[in-house]
C-alpha cells in the first residue's frame, strides 16, 4: 500500500506564516486595493501582530510582488500544459490557449484582478520581473497566431490580435464572480470560440 508521507509531515511554521500572510494580503488587496490596504489590515486578516508581517516580508509591496509572480507563473504553467499535447493545428492550439487563459482568470479572479490591475504599485525592479512573465505569456499567444497566419487559416495583425484576445481574457477577472450565472468552463469555451472566429481568414 502506498502511503502519502507528505500528508503526515507538518508544514514548517515559517512557511505556514508566509502563506497565511499571502492569503491575507490577497484578500485585503482585493477588498481595498493595494494603496488602501495597510500592513495592519494584512496582519489582522492573518491573525498575526503587525510586527510579524515584517519578519516574513520587508514591505507591503513585497507581498504584492510575490502574489504577482505566483499568479503569472501559474498562468504560464497552465498555458504550457493546455497546448502541450494538442495537435499541431493553429485553430486547436488557439482554442486550448484561450480556454486555459480564461478559465484561470475566472476561477482565480481575486488574484488575477490584483496582479493585473496593481502593476503600477510594484517597484521598477519588481515590475520588470513581472513584465518578463507577461511577455512570455503574450509571446506564446503571438506564436500560435503567427503559425495560423503562416498556414493561411488566420488573417490578422498578430500583435494587435494577441492584445485583443489577452485583454478580453484578463478583463474576466474584473467582473466574474462565483455566482455569475455561468460556469468558468462554459465561459472559457465561449471566449475560445469567439477568439477563433475573430482571427479566421
Amino acid at each position: 500500500m502506498l502511503v502519502n508521507m507528505s500528508a503526515a509531515i507538518p508544514e514548517p511554521p515559517a512557511r505556514a506564516a508566509r502563506d497565511r500572510l499571502l492569503d491575507a494580503a490577497r484578500t485585503s488587496f482585493a477588498d481595498k486595493g493595494f494603496h488602501g490596504t495597510t500592513t495592519r489590515d494584512i496582519a489582522a486578516a492573518a491573525g498575526m501582530s503587525p510586527a510579524a508581517v515584517y519578519v516574513h516580508h520587508r514591505t507591503k509591496e513585497s507581498l504584492l510582488h510575490e502574489l504577482s509572480l505566483e499568479g503569472h507563473r501559474a498562468t504560464m504553467a497552465s498555458l504550457d500544459a493546455a497546448v502541450r499535447d494538442c495537435p499541431d493545428d493553429p485553430v486547436t492550439l488557439l482554442h486550448a490557449w484561450v480556454t486555459a487563459f480564461v478559465t484561470g482568470h475566472a476561477l482565480g479572479h481575486t488574484t488575477a484582478r490584483i496582479v493585473n490591475y496593481e502593476l503600477e504599485a510594484l517597484t521598477p525592479e519588481h515590475r520588470a520581473e513581472v513584465e518578463h512573465w507577461r511577455s512570455r505569456i503574450q509571446e506564446s499567444l503571438i506564436d500560435i497566431l503567427e503559425r495560423g497566419c503562416g498556414a493561411g487559416v488566420f488573417a490578422v495583425d498578430t500583435h494587435v490580435a494577441a492584445s485583443a484576445i489577452a485583454g478580453m481574457g484578463v478583463d474576466v477577472a474584473r467582473w466574474f464572480r462565483d455566482d455569475a450565472g455561468t460556469t468558468a468552463t462554459d465561459l472559457a469555451r465561449e471566449f475560445a470560440d469567439l477568439a477563433v472566429r475573430m482571427v479566421r481568414a
